[in-house]
């Protein structure tokens, strides 16, 4: 697999299960990567829907795609504080047209103060009948939602805030 050089802006895509196109990022600044990690990072990308609605980002973020994690973390740099949105999806690819992943429905919520919420577990549910999730799939998401809560509890990776302002200040002097 190749992957993005630093100061290179490439699209995000992630799809479905079933081969869908979910949702595309427009525009995310390459700030690391290799074998294991793909760090990026954008503000007021455009988001498109599959549905075709379209939708800027209101804030910076700081991306983490790892090549062997099964979730993804933005970082969305807020005046109040650091936000977290983790997506429980396979490890990430990156092609000639994009980075790639399939997003697996359930995703983590993680506020400023370090309390979190896991969300869509009914979308999951109704996704994992509809498109046939293998149980070992199943046991997989399952097992890297209790590595993604550990990783938040222990302010691991980009869950440490000095993480965050590092890649922020870099992306800013880029």
């Amino acid at each position: 697999m190749r992957f993005p050089r630093v100061g290179e802006t490439i699209q995000i895509q992630s799809y479905k299960h079933d081969g869908t196109l979910h949702r595309v990022w427009e525009q995310t600044r390459i700030l690391k990567a290799d074998s294991n990690v793909i760090i990026g990072a954008n503000d007021q990308t455009i988001v498109t829907e599959s549905d075709g609605r379209r939708w800027r980002t209101k804030e910076p973020a700081i991306t983490y795609f790892s090549t062997t994690e099964w979730f993804n973390i933005i970082c969305m740099i807020r005046q109040d504080g650091v936000y977290y949105y983790c997506n429980l999806g396979s490890p990430a690819t990156f092609d000639e047209e994009a980075l790639k992943y399939i997003d697996y429905d359930l995703d983590v919520k993680v506020f400023p103060n370090r309390s979190y919420k896991l969300l869509d577990e009914d979308e999951y549910s109704l996704h994992k009948r509809r498109m046939n999730y293998p149980e070992k799939l199943d046991n997989i998401l399952k097992t890297h939602v209790q590595e993604l809560i550990l990783w938040i509890k222990e302010e691991r990776g980009p869950f440490n805030l000095a993480f965050v302002e590092n890649w922020y200040h870099f992306y800013k002097s880029m």
